[in-house]
């Protein structure tokens, strides 16, 4: 019953891409037709997805435009996150696309369907020829949505360029692997682990080329220049759901194929994850771009993820099941949240652009009054990134924090204590950032006469930027009921050595398989919370009396200074100290555009990325014929 499900997905996938290009003359025609097929092979994507989380085996299958597939917990989980963001992007584009009517907007449309379609594609694949063809399909979708944006040949050609290094680097790895095996099907390749340095050389070339997809420090140059220029939605589909892709490949090839048998690969994955986490944030809080300052966070967040990993990656090695599930469950857990409350603050984003037409926050303010739905959603998008109880960012990142401890207590290594200080620091930071963020944008007095004018979103917008709040306060209070399904991935690689299922959930509680180490109830913080709320408005409501009689509007006190509107609080004010004190890690270095360096092979100016794109493709060819 699932395979017609998965075929399904993929077809109507393809007919929104048709669509765009048949009725380019009937352009309101095909851009609802886009978002209406996209927003239907979402959600049947999802109603797979989630049948697939249900089961308790693997599922393997032919599709025949993508050969064998295999939908293991993994991949249903990213089918999960593809799907889930698709529906609430389809449904958000049915009114943003106006915003580039006649500025290549069908365009847009086909290709974001074209680009859902490569995603699952790559996902469900279960060989090497047709993950391959996905992933590259994928880098060449969003690079022509990067492109439809008329001031971007600089940041799409930079974007073309690193991604096909990286999938060059991917190419290789995969070659070294169907080369031992003398076959391109994962099923194979799973069946016959590499050992000693031909394994490690895998690891790292794999490890690096996805790792120009995830966008973590220091191979994140792309991600900060490219993503903000995207159509909004489509950058909440590539900071959301694209990256994530590069973390699945790192998953697949070092812990499926490989089985992560080196301990110094987990530790390496570790060590990455917490320097990009720091180093994420921080440069996201000198930003008064917010798009520029959403980008920069998810490269904070994708380091998260990656210490998750990690940690279930030292665990494997260890023979450690605690540290796999636990790491595993964390790294997974928020890879779903951050996908969920990244692309609803780039949808956001996209709101706010709609009606102001400007990314610069000093530009705005006062919009919580003037547009209170998306103000309301990017709060909750804005709490659930800064981890704060009780969303769903909060429960990922405290899952890490217990595999951290839990890694302390075997007293092996300095690097799990120290993680956990950087992952504390970064929190710290990420909520100091959006507490700039949002009293900067919809707090205070407009700062532009654009941000007076403003007026709330088209319903469509408001359902897709909702909806995703609404599932962020889901995947928040529900996590005692939803953890022990996305831990079961952990729970199957380390089967062989566990006496029985490990719990991670008892009841409406969540706990690190330890009740001694910790316990943590969501709904009971969020019962809490809501009384701390309720308390002093009821408190206000009783003894108010005439006293409020007495309050006025007027002029803010300047300390008997008149006030001016250059006395507002501005974004690069709330940092300044902190970016005195960080100015070595801000100072503007010389970069190598590799784009612009390779610029003079030919007259065209995407030469360097096509360049690239044929040796890949000469790569790909004889990787398939070698084997």
């Amino acid at each position: 019953m699932l395979s017609p499900l998965v075929m399904g997905t993929l077809l109507l996938f393809l007919l929104g891409a048709a669509a765009g290009l048949l009725l380019q003359k009937l352009p309101a025609l095909a851009n609802r037709l886009n978002s209406g097929f996209a927003l239907l092979g979402s959600l049947v994507g999802f109603v797979a997805a989630i049948k697939a989380l249900a089961q308790d085996a693997p599922i393997d299958d032919q599709i025949w435009l993508l050969g064998s597939v295999h939908l293991d917990m993994l991949a249903a989980l990213m089918l999960l996150v593809i799907t889930l963001v698709g529906v609430a992007v389809s449904l958000y584009s049915f009114a943003y696309i106006r915003e580039y009517q006649g500025k290549g907007d069908v365009a847009i449309g086909a290709l974001m369907n074209l680009f859902l379609f490569a995603m699952v594609g790559m996902v469900l694949a279960d060989n090497a020829l047709g993950f391959l063809l996905c992933y590259e399909l994928v880098t060449l979708t969003t690079y022509w949505l990067v492109k439809t944006n008329p001031d971007a040949a600089k940041q799409s050609r930079l974007y073309l360029v690193m991604n096909h290094i990286g999938m060059a680097l991917v190419l290789v790895a995969f070659w070294l692997l169907c080369r031992e095996s003398s076959s391109l099907e994962f099923a194979t390749l799973r069946e016959h682990h590499l050992a000693g340095g031909l394994a490690s050389l895998v690891f790292l070339l794999s490890f690096c080329g996805f790792g120009l997809r995830a966008g973590f420090v220091p191979l994140h140059g792309w991600l900060p220049v490219a993503e903000p220029v995207a159509p909004s939605h489509i950058s909440a589909l590539m900071s959301g759901v694209m990256v994530k892709l590069g973390l699945f490949g790192i998953l697949r090839v070092s812990i499926d194929f490989l089985g992560a048998s080196q301990l110094w690969w987990g530790y390496m994955v570790l060590i990455f994850g917490a320097c990009s986490a720091v180093l994420g944030v921080l440069f996201a809080l000198a930003e008064h771009d917010l798009k520029r300052l959403l980008a920069y966070h998810t490269v904070e967040n994708i380091g998260i993820i990656l210490m998750g990993m990690g940690i279930g990656m030292i665990g494997i090695a260890n023979q450690q099941p605690a540290l796999v599930v636990l790491g595993l469950l964390g790294a997974l857990y928020h890879l779903l949240n951050h996908a969920i409350f990244k692309s609803l603050l780039f949808m956001g984003t996209g709101s706010v652009m709609f009606r102001l037409h400007t990314r610069d926050m000093d530009k705005m303010g006062g919009l919580a009054k003037l547009m209170p739905w998306t103000a309301l959603a990017f709060l909750i998008g804005a709490m659930a990134i800064s981890a704060l109880p009780p969303l769903n960012g909060f429960v990922s990142e405290w899952f890490i924090y217990q595999a951290l401890l839990s890694m302390t207590k075997l007293g092996t290594s300095v690097v799990a204590p120290l993680a956990v200080v950087m992952l504390a620091v970064t929190g710290a930071m990420a909520v100091m950032c959006f507490v700039k963020v949002y009293g900067i944008c919809f707090c205070g007095a407009p700062r532009s006469e654009k941000a007076s004018q403003a007026r709330e979103v088209p319903n469509a917008m408001v359902a897709g930027t909702l909806l995703l709040a609404a599932v962020c306060l889901v995947l928040g209070l529900g996590a005692p009921w939803i953890a022990p399904y996305v831990s079961g991935y952990g729970q199957a690689l380390v089967s062989s050595h566990l006496m029985g299922q490990m719990s991670v959930a008892t009841g409406a509680t969540l706990l690190p398989l330890d009740s001694s180490q910790a316990i943590l109830s969501p709904p009971i913080i969020a019962i809490t919370l809501l009384g701390l709320f309720l308390i002093p408005l009821l408190v206000v409501a009783i003894f108010k009396g005439p006293k409020l009689g007495r309050r006025h509007a007027g002029t803010p006190w300047a300390c008997g200074y008149a006030y001016e509107e250059r006395m507002s609080l501005t974004s690069g004010g709330v940092t300044h100290t902190l970016r005195q004190l960080c100015a070595p890690l801000y100072r503007k270095q010389p970069q190598l555009d590799l784009a612009t360096a390779l610029h003079g092979v030919s007259a065209s100016p995407s030469a360097a990325g096509w360049l690239l794109h044929g040796l890949v493709l000469a790569l790909f060819i004889l990787m398939a014929v070698g084997v």
